[in-house]
């Protein structure tokens, strides 16, 4: 470890998703706030223009040879969710700090396998949740504390996005369920639009002052594709307290919604777009954007330096693990094909959109209603799992 000087930071998981967390620890590093000492992957990195590799920087293909020789204090993961855990309980051991990539595990069992090895280690867990250091969620969850929309009655998610053919070619674990016979669950709740879950979580907890204990689920999952996972979801959760939570989410979408996080209360509603940091409370003639994003990495070295709270430590994100739990043993989605959906494209860049999905999503979100319970001729009965209030 290092006695003077910036922290010691290493990266493992450096291509695909990895250049985003490099260009984060190029700004960081050129700031002086830490020093960037080995980049790890079972593949050279890609080329990375706004991130360049500092001399002096190592290049490994394996992490506990990482661990050994270059001694980080803390370390990004950014690997297949499948691969999480044993990879930070070894960062762990090795005495570093994590900022582990989302979602951090894939069931409540592996969940407190890493909270015992972080206690264990004495070390820190962050989760690359980034949407909860949005200065905007902290002003919507002021304004629900300061009673703004009086008694909050529900919270909802719609988010829209589309995927094309070759987002399923990207990895050997794309759209699979399981890999090596673990977990992968690469759907797209768990994956593309779990922040979209966990902001709703987070105003669940401002609402009730305590992370959110789901005492059943509710899930409708559909594919328009043959893969082994979702990428279209519509899921409702039932608290043990506080409002219930809907997402509706989908990867066919026929327009783009980036994410809209619906806040309904008494005295109106207020809606959250979280990508883009835009707010809109009751009274607001149009939605406002709220500058100010603390980052994860610094808020992580930031904690290190000083102990400021972290902002997504593992133990607030333990609901968004507990709805992958309870979905874990789920029938594959239903496959949608035919006339409720049509192509768009073709080649690699193909996509596949669901007739009519978006609001269908939007009602289900606006109402808190299930398709199947509203009648939409595609969807089918949801898969319910009722869960221990204890």
């Amino acid at each position: 470890m290092s006695g003077s000087g910036p922290p010691r930071v290493a990266l493992v998981g450096v291509n695909g998703h990895g250049r985003w967390h490099r260009r984060v620890i190029a700004a960081l590093h050129a700031a002086g706030r830490l020093r960037l000492v080995a980049l790890v992957d079972v593949r050279p990195p890609e080329d990375e223009p706004d991130a360049p590799t500092p001399p002096g920087t190592r290049i490994f293909t394996d992490h506990l040879a990482m661990l050994a020789t270059s001694r980080p204090d803390a370390v990004v993961v950014c690997t297949p969710p499948h691969t999480h855990l044993p990879i930070a309980r070894d960062v762990l051991a090795a005495g570093a700090d994590l900022l582990l990539e989302k979602p951090p595990v894939l069931d409540l069992a592996e969940h407190r396998a890493l909270r015992a090895a972080s206690a264990a280690a004495g070390r820190a867990v962050q989760v690359n949740f980034q949407a909860l250091g949005s200065a905007a969620l902290t002003a919507l969850t002021g304004a629900l504390t300061a009673g703004r929309l009086g008694p909050v009655t529900g919270i909802a998610t719609v988010a829209a996005w589309q995927r094309p053919d070759a987002y399923y070619a990207r990895s050997p674990w794309a759209g699979r369920r399981s890999v090596d016979g673990r977990p992968a669950v690469d759907g797209a709740l768990a994956n593309p639009l779990a922040h979209a879950v966990m902001q709703c979580l987070a105003v669940a907890e401002s609402v009730t002052g305590a992370p959110v204990r789901p005492t059943r689920i509710e899930v409708e999952r559909y594919r328009v594709r043959p893969i082994e996972v979702d990428d279209t979801t519509i899921l409702r959760l039932t608290p043990h307290a506080g409002p219930p939570v809907l997402a509706a989410l989908t990867l066919a979408a026929e327009e783009h919604v980036a994410g809209d996080v619906l806040v309904t209360g008494e005295r109106g509603r207020a809606v959250l777009e979280y990508p883009t940091d835009r707010l809109r409370l009751p009274g607001d003639a149009h939605p406002r954007t709220v500058p100010g994003r603390q980052g994860l990495l610094a808020n992580l070295l930031d904690h290190r330096a000083t102990g400021m709270p972290l902002i997504a430590p593992l133990a607030r994100t333990e609901p968004f693990t507990a709805v992958l739990d309870a979905l874990r043993d789920a029938p594959e989605p239903t496959l949608l094909d035919g006339d409720p959906v049509r192509a768009v494209g073709d080649g690699p860049q193909r996509v596949r959109v669901i007739r009519g999905v978006n609001a269908v999503l939007r009602a289900a979100a606006e109402t808190g209603v299930l398709p199947s319970e509203a009648g939409v001729p595609w969807a089918v009965r949801p898969h319910d799992v009722h869960l221990p209030t204890t």
